[in-house]
């Protein structure tokens, strides 16, 4: 270990990798211990140059703000407010090099608690923030952290999904070196006639992949879900993997009372190791979960409002220890977040990752209609417009957005849009919408179009008495999602002003789930209907 002073340290980029209850592992100039505020968290990455002055906790904040990966520092103590004093600690340890990790995106099952989202499409091609697609998000958040080996498993209506990935991330146009992003479909072998029985299965179907010349390299396997909503550097969480010597990582959310009951919950020591895992705890089983989650590097006052740790359902594992869980240990165990995890933190080294940042688990039509308007918020809690960590998605090449004397008030209008004398607040306006002139748009999420029709087409079809694509006329909607390529006439009105929480009714292009009012892809609304 090397003693570091205010005078010779550079620029340079620094993790953070002891920091515990709010310290680090201090030594002050004359050899004695120094106390300081809490600067980072357990496995952040800062950036700073230091030179002659110190590294004061007050900087911190906008030092976390860098994402560099140059260097191979690793701090392990942030330290002195005087320059004449250590500043930092510091060893050499390698870094994690991306070609020795793959990850596995899991498509999901029939995604039940989407529909009738996941109708014609699976759960990460459902459209998202008025431009992207679900499976945009852990994509850009691999191709962000330098992991260009992706697998992504598919069972239900994949088409849009298969051509999504094709059109979007084709990484045999540029050069990617051994990159690749492979679509492994469900499928039936003399071996084997099943299809995904969970997601354990599906990844266990697939493990002959990792005997392949081009995947000899891997150590890691970062396993991860197709509907989440989060930006996350997932070398950070191999690195931590690899530090703490882990056979399993588990990245996970610190959780209130409120929401802890729907997540896979865990119990760690005072080192972050996971003792126990309880799969959705309720009653007297849930207050059991509660944990000192300072140890992860919570604040006091943050460990009490926030006494669980929940599992984001994103592992990473080592590679030899994933083939001995699913092929030999647990062969006929077929999900990781009940049956997997819990059976391995009672003899294998499952160590818990803390993410403190913004995620979301938007699995079904409540959550999912929540996330998309909080985007709209200013500023958001999760913001597409990154520059230095981007969201990538298909390029439409479409053109600008037309409004004419509209009103629009903290709104995401999206490109190829035609927007006439109409008003929109707290929306999401998806890609190639059409809003005719008096319709309001207030509290909704519009998903746009698949295509354009024709000004000469619209006059027909409206001189024909049938709908084009789009709002109509005078037409009132709030609290809804429309989905792509919907047809809804003029002076209709959908605000569910009897609370209705639940109603089938596709005859009629329309659902209701959990309140939310969803006109479906391809659905048609009458004129004048009221809902």
């Amino acid at each position: 270990m090397a003693a570091a002073t205010a005078n010779c340290v550079s620029t340079s980029c620094y993790s953070v990798t002891s920091a515990r209850e709010g310290y680090g592992r201090h030594q002050a100039g004359g050899g004695g211990a120094a106390s300081l505020p809490r600067t980072a968290f357990c496995g952040e990455k800062v950036a700073a140059s230091l030179k002659a002055q110190a590294w004061l906790p007050a900087a911190a904040p906008q030092l976390r703000r860098s994402a560099s990966m140059s260097g191979r520092l690793q701090v392990s103590s942030v330290l002195a407010e005087r320059v004449d004093q250590t500043i930092v600690d510091t060893e050499e340890k390698e870094r994690v090099d991306p070609r020795t990790v793959v990850s596995i995106i899991l498509g999901g099952g029939a995604g039940t608690r989407l529909y009738p989202l996941t109708k014609r499409r699976a759960k990460p091609a459902v459209p998202i923030g008025g431009a992207y697609r679900l499976i945009d998000v852990p994509m850009s958040n691999c191709i962000n952290s330098g992991i260009n080996k992706v697998f992504i498993l598919t069972q239900f209506n994949s088409t849009s999904l298969n051509r999504h990935l094709a059109r979007t991330y084709n990484f045999g146009k540029i050069n990617f070196g051994d990159g690749f992003v492979e679509v492994l479909a469900a499928t039936q072998t003399p071996a084997g006639t099943e299809w995904f029985q969970g997601t354990a299965d599906a990844v266990r179907q697939y493990l002959w992949l990792f005997e392949d010349a081009k995947n000899k390299v891997v150590e890691d396997v970062v396993i991860l879900s197709g509907d989440h909503l989060y930006r996350m550097d997932y070398l950070d969480f191999v690195q931590k993997h690899r530090d703490s010597d882990a056979d399993i990582t588990i990245s996970c959310v610190p959780m209130d009372d409120s929401r802890a009951s729907d997540y896979g919950l865990m119990k760690i020591d005072d080192e972050g190791r996971v003792l126990y895992f309880n799969e959705k705890p309720k009653g007297a089983a849930l207050k059991s979960m509660q944990v000192d989650t300072t140890v992860l590097g919570l604040s006091p006052d943050e460990a009490k409002a926030k006494p669980y740790i929940a599992s984001m359902g994103i592992y990473v594992f080592k590679k030899e220890v994933l083939l001995k869980l699913l092929r030999w240990r647990y062969p006929t165990s077929n999900d990781f977040g009940s049956e997997i995890i819990p059976a391995a933190a009672k003899e294998f080294n499952v160590q818990a990752y803390l993410f403190n940042d913004y995620w979301e688990d938007i699995g079904t039509i409540k959550s999912f209609f929540d996330a998309n308007l909080a985007l709209t918020a200013q500023p958001p809690q999760f913001s597409f417009y990154d520059a230095t960590k981007p969201i990538f998605t298909s390029p439409r090449y479409l053109p600008p957005t037309k409004i004419e004397q509209c009103q629009v008030k903290d709104s995401i209008i999206s490109h190829g849009c035609f927007l006439r004398n109409c008003s929109v607040e707290h929306s999401i306006v998806g890609i190639r919408s059409r809003l005719e002139s008096g319709a309001v748009l207030k509290d909704a999420m519009m998903m746009g179009a698949d295509y354009y029709e024709t000004e000469e087409e619209i006059a027909q079809m409206l001189k024909a008495g049938k709908i084009p694509l789009g709002v109509g006329a005078n037409s009132r909607i709030s609290n809804c999602i429309i989905d792509k390529n919907a047809r809804i006439g003029k002076n209709v009105i959908i605000a569910n002003t009897d609370n209705v929480q639940e109603a089938l009714r596709p005859e009629e292009g329309f659902y209701i789930k959990t309140g939310v009012t969803v006109v479906e892809k391809n659905g048609i609304i009458k004129d004048g209907t009221v809902i």
